[in-house]
């Protein structure tokens, strides 16, 4: 393995988040649309922490729930987080007053009718977002800007439900939105110059860390996470224990593995009682109630400090249903079953023309999902292991399932000693 030097690693990180605001294709001096007001849609955890962005930077914001008592929790939410802040000395108390002030919160999308920019966030339901967007369409003035938080879902398929396609972009938001730095900026087939240019800069003064790209089921950093959920979940099957393959990609440098992430988020999104979904595994444990950290178990089981503890109930449950016998796979081969599949999903996404670069890959991950810095992304990355590794991992992966068979970009550069971070395939088309 090729081991880079700080200094290079650094250089590469620096330039890389240099280069994401670089948008090739828009016109120098592409005007910009005036935001003085913002829409969000959903008070909950992602609407109040989009919200939040807003308000500390100055920007009003009308915030729209379905009732008055969500609308009430969603603000108190928000105001507790400004109140910490506060406490720990990072403003003054009236700076807390100042921006909650700023909220003016509604219960109808119709209130939202002068606000210059709408974001969407509401549950990942594509029925539930083109009602909205139906809504938004009927009563938003023109010019405003409609965008959706939407983590995965065909935002062509959203715009499609307005008459003005050309307004509509994916602005998403990672949790908590507060605090996450990453804003995947998600230009679909119509979104024209001046909003794609407006939303660059809007990510600026609400400090965040932007990268344009485009529409695919999970755009470019969800699309990557679900490589490696799906390998994971595969090595469960073949007997190694959820903490095995954390412990794996703890050692790799994140902080947290898949089934702690999980465990995290909680294992009901996209789940209802009695649902028999894909994921078995996940099923039998919602149904016992272990839900994740917020029911003091999931695939661990929760100390009163929320600290993880291996579950033999889970352990119990994986063995019912996989029937497989305890793994030997050792550490460094998790990493790579996990991790390869990573890389060869970035490339695909290069050669669809949904990324504008390759060095655009490596700031999502490193600014949205915890990539270990001195491993300087899944592209980087793979420039330090060398091509020639990654595929012959990725073929056997692949010789299993079709949807991880290599990328055609990887078979050349192995074929041809080339480079990951230097793959052109023509930047981002729509």
């Amino acid at each position: 393995m090729n081991t880079p030097s700080e200094a290079e690693i650094s250089d590469y990180l620096a330039s890389s988040g240099a280069a994401a605001w670089d948008v090739p294709g828009l016109p120098a001096g592409t005007p910009k649309r005036e935001i003085k007001r913002v829409g969000i849609i959903g008070a909950g955890t992602m609407g109040g922490g989009i919200a939040m962005n807003f308000a500390t930077a100055g920007i009003p914001v009308t915030i729209v729930e379905t009732t008055q008592e969500a609308l009430d929790r969603g603000l108190k939410v928000v105001r507790g987080n400004y109140q910490r802040s506060s406490d720990k000395g990072r403003f003054p108390q009236d700076e807390v007053e100042a921006r909650m002030d700023r909220f003016d919160p509604r219960l109808s999308i119709a209130d939202l009718a002068e606000c210059d920019l709408v974001i969407e966030a509401v549950f990942e339901n594509m029925d539930l977002k083109r009602k909205i967007f139906t809504e938004l369409d009927s009563v938003m003035k023109q010019g405003a800007i409609l965008a959706t938080n939407t983590s995965a879902l065909d935002i062509n398929e959203i715009a499609g439900m307005t008459k003005r396609p050309e307004d509509v972009i994916g602005l998403h938001f990672f949790s908590p939105a507060n605090v996450m730095k990453l804003l995947e900026i998600v230009r679909a087939k119509h979104t024209a110059d001046d909003v794609v240019a407006t939303c660059m800069s809007l990510a600026k003064d609400i400090n965040k860390i932007a990268t344009l790209v485009g529409v695919c089921p999970g755009f470019v950093g969800n699309r990557i996470l679900f490589a490696r959920q799906a390998q994971a979940n595969k090595l469960v099957y073949q007997g190694v224990m959820p903490w095995d393959v954390d412990a794996a990609l703890n050692a790799f440098g994140f902080k947290m593995g898949p089934f702690q992430m999980s465990d995290l988020a909680g294992l009901d999104i996209g789940w209802s009682k009695g649902a028999k979904t894909q994921n078995p595994i996940r099923d039998a444990l919602c149904e016992l109630d272990r839900r994740g950290q917020k029911t003091k178990a999931g695939f661990y089981d929760y100390d009163e400090n929320r600290r993880p503890v291996p579950s033999e109930v889970t352990a119990g449950i994986i063995r019912d249903i996989t029937g497989a016998k305890p793994s030997t796979i050792g550490q460094d081969e998790i990493i790579e079953t996990c991790i390869f599949p990573m890389i060869n999903e970035a490339v695909k996404i290069l050669e669809e023309n949904k990324a504008q670069r390759p060095s655009d890959v490596d700031v999502v991950w490193l600014n949205g999902y915890g990539w270990p810095a001195d491993k300087g992304g899944p592209m980087f990355f793979g420039d330090m292991v060398g091509a020639q590794p990654v595929l012959d991992r990725i073929e056997k992966l692949g010789a299993d399932d079709a949807a991880f068979a290599p990328a055609e970009t990887l078979r050349k550069l192995a074929a041809d000693g080339g480079k990951f971070t230097e793959i052109d395939t023509g930047g981002l088309k729509v």
